[in-house]
């Protein structure tokens, strides 16, 4: 019994303190990935201004053939709404919206993944010897909730793979390979 009792102390104490170091982990993360795309900004501006124009190069549509897709608002630019559902665990539901548009320089876009929370993302585009960089950059604020606070010590290698895919995609789209 006495081991019974020590092994449950002994879990109590290592939960306590996952959560208490939770708490000393960044509340707030940010990740984004660049490459150079061989074109002016104004050939590579309308593939990210445009939630209807990411379905050809997405990191995410390939994962579920199936998933549904519904577009909202004006074709491009601010209001451009895009409502995605999937059962798959990978691509899920939610609501992405061109909240801020500059033209042949930056895109700004708000995400509601649902109950996975909010957050935010954008297209930075500069001019670049050869062409334009392009940085394609997501930020969330994780809150007070310990889970959430430990999963964003992932989220770069999980977001960064995907936006290094789809970086590669939307060039090789533009540059027409």
């Amino acid at each position: 019994m006495k081991l019974v009792i020590g092994l449950l102390k002994g879990f109590a104490i290592v939960v306590v303190a996952l959560i208490a170091i939770a708490f000393l982990l960044p509340s707030e993360v940010s990740v984004s990935r660049s490459t150079v795309i061989a074109a002016p900004a104004e050939e590579v501006f309308p593939h990210v201004n445009s939630m209807q124009a990411t379905e050809a190069w997405s990191p995410w549509l390939s994962r579920d053939p199936n998933v549904e897709l519904a577009y909202e608002g004006p074709e491009e630019g601010v209001g451009n709404t895009l409502r995605w559902s999937s059962d798959e665990p990978s691509v899920g539901n939610g609501i992405q919206v061109i909240t801020a548009s500059t033209p042949n320089e930056r895109v700004d876009t708000a995400i509601d993944f649902g109950p996975q929370g909010l957050a935010n993302a954008y297209f930075d585009l500069q001019p670049a010897d050869g062409g334009t960089l392009v940085t394609w950059g997501f930020d969330t604020k994780l809150g007070m909730n310990p889970f959430a606070r430990w999963m964003g010590l992932m989220f770069d290698r999980w977001i960064g793979a995907d936006y290094e895919k789809g970086l590669a995609n939307l060039k090789a789209l533009v540059e027409g390979k």
